[in-house]
């Protein structure tokens, strides 16, 4: 996967590198940070897509924008890491309110703060420029490259999913992961050993927080803009969708969730109306979901379970004593 990820655009056009692989890293990025909250912790957050156009909106404050009134102008290596910090500051602050509830209500405290965000950057004009949002936003000149251009970008955003997937992969294995999942499985039990229940929820808000953080720069340089379009609550539930569609169980599953997500988005519309998306996407996403609840990497692994040769136990021939 890794060899065929490199040399995808070198053999595809620049619109499938740009529009669909570039687009499927980025959003799947963001998407893993809900599968890793989701499916290691336990705890479904509907402000992911939030904690990302947190830290696309302070990249544009802090950076370089077509509002020169509000934006600062800070080169980027300086605004990049004030822009990530702010997002994870906001989302280890998202996860200590809502790390206290579970279940539908953590759901709905997270979806209240979405739309909370939403309607600030849609209302207020001296720092976010209400509706018109903030544009000309572009990935820097770095060693020499146009990273605006399809190949460069598509080798940027693959190098921060593969980064952001190798993490999760280590995370989870690290004593914090286990422990998180320990969490996941059983507070009250942990909570007796000693552990921290509430402390191991928060970090992994703001671990989480840190990826959805990474894919909003991203996502800012994609589009070239800041809206509230951006983070309003459709996006907050297609990062769900976008989660759900490749496996909550599996990190990888982001990213194919993302694929399957980004080819509907460009392609449904050649055969439906582009206002019957939304019908499109609902109808394939009730289909996985019934047919397999671990989304599409649950469905091969039945159709590999199902399909493999089985094997035969034979007993052993008593060898005859002398």
């Amino acid at each position: 996967m890794l060899i065929l990820a490199l040399l995808f655009p070198f053999v595809a056009t620049p619109f499938f590198t740009y529009q669909v692989a570039a687009q499927s890293l980025v959003l799947g990025l963001i998407a893993l940070s809900l599968t890793f909250l989701g499916g290691y912790g336990g705890m479904v957050s509907l402000a992911q897509m939030t904690v990302a156009g947190i830290a696309g909106y302070a990249m544009a404050v802090l950076g370089t924008s077509s509002s020169a009134a509000i934006s600062l102008g800070w080169p980027w290596w300086v605004a990049a890491p004030f822009a990530l910090l702010i997002a994870v500051a906001c989302a280890a602050l998202i996860g200590w309110l809502s790390v206290r509830t579970e279940g539908i209500y953590t759901i709905m405290i997270t979806l209240a703060i979405g739309v909370a965000f939403y309607y600030l950057v849609l209302q207020n004009y001296s720092i976010f420029n209400g509706f018109q949002g903030l544009r000309e936003l572009h990935p820097p000149d770095v060693f020499g490259v146009d990273w605006r251009k399809p190949v460069p970008f598509y080798f940027l955003a693959l190098g921060c999913a593969l980064a952001g997937y190798g993490a999760v992969k280590w995370i989870v294995r690290a004593p914090f992961g286990i422990a998180l999942q320990g969490v996941r499985d059983n507070p009250r039990r942990m909570a007796a050993l000693g552990y921290s229940v509430v402390a191991h929820r928060v970090a992994a808000y703001a671990f989480a927080g840190l990826l959805a953080a990474v894919g909003g720069i991203l996502l800012a340089w994609y589009n070239g803009l800041m809206t509230p379009g951006s983070v309003g609550t459709s996006w907050l539930i297609n990062i769900l969708v976008v989660a759900v569609l490749g496996g909550m169980r599996h990190p990888i599953g982001a990213f194919v969730g993302a694929v399957l997500f980004v080819l509907l988005q460009t392609f449904a519309i050649d055969l439906v109306d582009r206002e019957r998306f939304n019908l499109v996407i609902g109808g394939v996403f009730l289909a996985i979901v019934l047919c397999s609840p671990d989304g599409l990497l649950g469905l091969w692994a039945k159709a590999r379970a199902r399909f493999a040769p089985r094997q035969t136990m034979t007993t052993p021939t008593p060898r005859r004593q002398a």
